[in-house]
């Protein structure tokens, strides 16, 4: 493990491994780099991957207060950190983040994107997330109510059915999931209302691949069409039989062609 310090005085934790061009992994809600570790084994032979912990989980620090401008500044130090230009992939939420950092002008050369949690305009397949979800999901975790706010998000942001939600309380890894409750604050305020921000999708000019998985629920399949239309450089690509999980034998080989190994 590596660390290197953000803007604000943040360490930010993250693993380097292989060799050829930097690419930095990006992960979403309820994930550290644990998450990202055997993608990053099947890029590692083509390309320099790291692979980092967000700020608020595993070993990275948590500077309050927080803003999404942070969370930038974070990519920002990992980029320096390589020399100043990379390629990023971003998953789920951490997709969302990843096109921010874009937009605000990180030397980014190319970016992949793995079913941001985006809705298209014209979709109206789930309901939208209430406004003001992450002062509720701040409020649950302030009174020590983590397992609430776990499951606030799963029902209101990742659109799980509640009857799934319920069966999660006992499974195993429960109790990870609530120690990274804090963060689902964070997450609640980069994905927003979830809806595509078109004026700041068309400045972004990164070349872009957005993909996503064929048995993943249609609207993520619509939101990364739209998603794709809306970026002056933007690709859509789907991954066949995959759903939301990270399946590094189908996602890796997309990304090595996209990225260019040397």
């Amino acid at each position: 493990m590596k660390t290197v310090v953000s803007a604000d005085g943040t360490k930010i934790a993250f693993d380097q491994t292989g060799e050829g061009p930097p690419v930095i992994l990006v992960v979403g809600a309820f994930n550290d780099r644990a998450t990202g570790a055997p993608l990053a084994k099947a890029l590692e032979s083509r390309f320099t991957v790291l692979n980092y912990d967000r700020r608020g989980r595993g070993a990275s620090g948590d500077t309050q207060p927080y803003a999404v401008e942070r969370e930038v500044e974070d990519l920002d130090a990992l980029i320096r950190e390589v020399g100043g230009s990379g390629r990023v992939f971003g998953y789920s939420s951490g997709g969302t983040l990843a096109l921010e950092a874009a937009a605000r002008g990180l030397n980014i050369t190319k970016l992949a994107l793995y079913e941001a949690p985006f809705m298209a305009a014209d979709d109206d397949s789930r309901p939208r997330p209430p406004k003001d979800m992450a002062g509720q999901l701040a409020k649950l975790v302030a009174s020590g109510r983590r397992g609430d706010a776990v499951e606030l998000f799963q029902t209101q942001m990742v659109g799980i059915p509640e009857p799934v939600v319920v069966q999660i309380r006992h499974a195993p890894f429960r109790p990870a999931l609530e120690a990274t409750a804090h963060t689902l604050v964070y997450e609640a305020t980069i994905v927003g209302d979830l809806v595509l921000p078109i004026a700041q999708l068309n400045s972004i000019k990164t070349p872009t691949l957005v993909v996503y998985g064929s048995a993943s629920p249609s609207f993520m399949g619509n939101a990364a069409k739209a998603l794709a239309r809306a970026l002056p450089g933007g690709q859509v690509r789907a991954l066949e039989g995959q759903s939301h999980d990270i399946v590094p034998a189908a996602l890796a080989p997309v990304l090595i062609e996209f990225f260019g190994a040397r």
